[in-house]
């Protein structure tokens, strides 16, 4: 399903442009939240942990994983398995949970989509082993699922008791939903080996809930709670509480049973309804529980990325709970002018957030972001002075003019490339010292990044030729 934005491509690009020039600020009632903007030009991120190593690991939807330095900005590439990977349109290499104990069991879990023959997709759950610099060494943990061009999940999360819980979407047959022979519109509880937990609801079975949709978020939440966001058709996206071996009613069921045939389907069948529904629908994504004083006004609930949907513009929403947890009491919206919103993630020490773009359109398009917000006051771990490895000025630059480029000795000399925000390549070359001079003749009047590679990785930076 396409999903009809209000925000046009030029209208975002004026947005990016008046963003480029000014810090953007949002008030709460005691807390400034200020922007800064970690890096540009990824191509469709749509995982974000926080790792244990300080660094934010992300997944990109064509096959490749990455982590970024939160205080730097650098980028390194740490796999590539875009020749497996079959990423056209919803399908990709998608969600990625690090094992609890990494210290000791340095392993990455991830979902992809591939290629099973000429007509057919399947997906895969598969385990990678990290070395300090790369991940190697593929191991396969559970296969057998059917994908397909849409509704494919699948986000990974462990459970307090080392358990994998997946989600998997219904592939665009509702009917799988229901059955639980099949893997599809479920939530899946998985040993980290593969094998089926004894103690999961349904004998011999890795289902531990079903009648999903197609669920894009997947949380604990106070009380060790557990909730999921589902995508649903025309109307109805849900916010669930996830109950183990209850039926969440799809397709027969659409958000809240209030028809008679969702009424009786629910008294026969057991179903959970969901604690929020969203109609006409707005495309809800990831879900996280802000748990950080750092921001007293979000301390306790639910942040949910938006892509937007129809006449529903992209934002990430704050979720208030009732006090038993059972019931939405109230739901504010925030940073509504950066496009489809696909994932966030929390810095556990100074409580700042960080969340993914994917452009305005969809599946996706350019230019994909990291943004960070962080309570005003909030020092950083790493001295002010390393923070801007790459100065990129002046910005906006006049058309048919130069543009100088700037890197700090740390992060050194490099290769150059510069993309339009459609993410097709317009220059390259290298960069032999650390402030450079680059004619831009040639280049339209528009927005633009610049990414600069070397050894120690990749830093980007926005700019706009007017």
């Amino acid at each position: 399903m396409k999903y009809l934005l209000r925000i046009t491509f030029s209208s975002l690009l004026s947005i990016l442009a008046l963003n480029a020039f000014s810090q953007k600020t949002i008030t709460l009632d005691s807390t400034v939240l200020e922007e800064k903007e970690i890096a540009v030009g990824l191509q469709v991120p749509w995982e974000m942990l926080w790792g244990p190593d300080d660094h934010i690991w992300l997944t990109e939807r064509r096959g490749v994983v990455r982590r970024l330095n939160p205080e730097t900005g650098v980028i390194t590439e740490i796999l590539d398995i875009q020749s497996l990977v079959e990423s056209e349109a919803e399908p990709g290499l998608l969600g990625m949970a690090l094992a609890p104990d990494f210290a000791n069991d340095p392993s990455v879990y991830l979902v992809y989509t591939y290629l099973e023959s000429t007509f057919s997709l399947g997906e895969k759950l598969v385990k990678y082993t990290w070395d300090g610099s790369q991940l190697s060494n593929e191991v396969t943990i559970l296969d057998g699922i059917s994908a397909a061009g849409i509704h494919n999940g699948s986000r990974l999360l462990f459970t307090p008791d080392n358990k994998l819980l997946m989600t998997t979407g219904d592939v665009g047959s509702g009917n799988l939903s229901q059955n639980l022979d099949r893997l599809n519109g479920k939530l899946l509880r998985i040993n980290p080996d593969g094998s089926i937990p004894d103690d999961n609801p349904f004998e011999n079975s890795y289902v531990y809930t079903f009648g999903h949709r197609n669920s894009q978020g997947l949380a604990y939440g106070p009380d060790g709670l557990l909730f999921s966001s589902e995508h649903g058709a025309q109307s109805s996206d849900e916010l669930n509480l996830i109950e183990e071996g209850r039926n969440y009613g799809w397709p027969t069921v659409q958000g809240m049973c209030n028809t008679n045939v969702e009424i009786n389907f629910c008294e026969a069948n057991n179903v959970r309804e969901p604690l929020s529904e969203y109609t006409p629908c707005v495309a809800v994504n990831d879900l996280v529980y802000y748990n950080h004083s750092a921001i007293p006004e979000w301390e306790g609930k639910l942040l949910m990325a938006v892509l937007g949907g129809f006449v529903q513009r992209p934002r990430i929403s704050v979720i208030t709970l009732t006090e038993d947890n059972m019931n939405v009491e109230s739901q504010a919206e925030y940073f509504d002018d950066y496009g489809r919103i696909r994932d966030i993630c929390i810095n556990p020490h100074d409580g700042s957030i960080y969340f993914a773009t994917n452009g305005p359109d969809y599946p996706s398009s350019g230019p994909n972001k990291i943004i960070q917000y962080i309570p005003r006051g909030t020092s950083s771990t790493t001295d002010i002075g390393q923070l801007d490895y790459l100065k990129v000025y002046p910005n906006p630059v006049q058309h048919s003019s130069q543009i100088s480029i700037e890197l700090s000795e740390q992060f050194g000399k490099g290769r150059y490339q510069i993309f339009n925000f459609k993410a097709e390549l317009m220059s390259e070359g290298l960069i032999e010292n650390i402030l450079t001079e680059l004619n831009l003749e040639g280049l339209n009047k528009g927005g633009y990044y610049i990414q600069v590679s070397n050894a120690s990785g990749m830093l980007s930076k926005p700019f706009f030729v007017h």
